[in-house]
């Protein structure tokens, strides 16, 4: 969901913050950004697409009494059946979803940039692991939801391992421990 994916940037900034490594967020934005670019480019194309094939199939789409009559026409449709129109629609249904599939990949990639560097940078390496399983979901078609999804459970739970900073002991002495509202002077 859209919440869902800021809030993720938000987290991910805040922990890029904390680490000092811009790459973490930076990676996971680009990732979002070409998620969102290449789904837009994949629905344009199948959209143009369907478009042109009902125009080649006689409907029209500006005239909506037309698509009243397609029930009563069925039998002219299939007899004047034009297999051109139909292999097109196929056809750039074909290229919208390789052009989704490549999206995604390269988007996940993007995705397990940001996981490593998190990993290496907190020292859980969960979060690693749930890069990897993003780019293996997105490659396997198939059951790719399924494992995307074991993905972000996975950096959930690495999120929730992620150990609090410890007061140093300069703070400490100074009254600037977290908690404290009380500043020492000494």
């Amino acid at each position: 969901s859209i919440i869902g994916i800021i809030l993720l940037l938000i987290g991910l900034k805040g922990l890029a913050n904390f680490y000092k490594e811009e790459g973490i967020f930076n990676n996971a934005l680009y990732s979002i950004i070409i998620a969102i670019v290449g789904c837009v480019v994949g629905v344009g194309i199948i959209a143009v697409s369907a478009v042109s094939a009902l125009a080649d199939l006689a409907i029209d789409w500006a005239n909506i009494e037309d698509w009243g009559n397609v029930g009563a026409d069925v039998g002219t449709i299939f007899t004047d059946f034009d297999l051109s129109a139909i292999s097109s629609l196929l056809g750039a249904l074909f290229v919208g979803l390789i052009i989704f599939y490549v999206v995604m990949i390269v988007s996940m990639y993007f995705l397990r940039k940001s996981m490593n560097q998190l990993s290496t940078k907190s020292g859980i390496g969960l979060f690693g692991t749930a890069g990897i399983l993003l780019l293996i979901g997105a490659v396997l078609p198939v059951i790719g939801l399924l494992i995307i999804w074991i993905g972000f459970i996975l950096a959930t739970v690495a999120l929730f391992q992620i150990k609090r900073p410890l007061p140093s002991a300069t703070e400490v002495r100074l009254g600037r421990a977290e908690g404290s509202n009380e500043k020492r002077v000494d």
